[in-house]
């Protein structure tokens, strides 16, 4: 195993235990006094980088990171709905939000 997908893993086990301890926390109804220690990144997963590709060919250099080892802009949000349910879906909460905004812009011209 390569040495990022090695320290991938560990900095996915870091948010994980993190996770679990803040979950614990909350299922007790937050009590202050029981708030969870803040456990650091260990420094060696502390200058990981993202190093995805650049448009420009090089390997993106920015430090903060996500667990799936990519950062804000090579993250992997959503790329849209897949299927023709999903798209379907996806078309139809358009249209509700659309039908939303027309009835404020109808009612605030009413109003004016």
């Amino acid at each position: 195993m390569n040495k990022r997908v090695e320290k991938l893993n560990r900095l996915k086990a870091h948010y994980r235990r993190s996770r679990e301890s803040f979950d614990r926390w909350r299922a007790s109804g937050y009590p202050h006094y029981a708030k969870p220690s803040h456990e650091p990144l260990p420094q060696d997963l502390a200058d990981m980088r993202c190093e995805a590709i650049t448009r420009a060919g090089i390997p993106c250099k920015r430090k903060d990171i996500y667990s799936n080892g990519r950062c804000k802009y090579h993250g992997g949000m959503s790329t849209g709905a897949k299927t023709p349910e999903g798209k379907a879906r996806q078309l139809e909460g358009y249209r509700r939000w659309q039908e939303r905004r027309r009835q404020v812009t109808i009612t605030a011209q009413d109003m004016s």
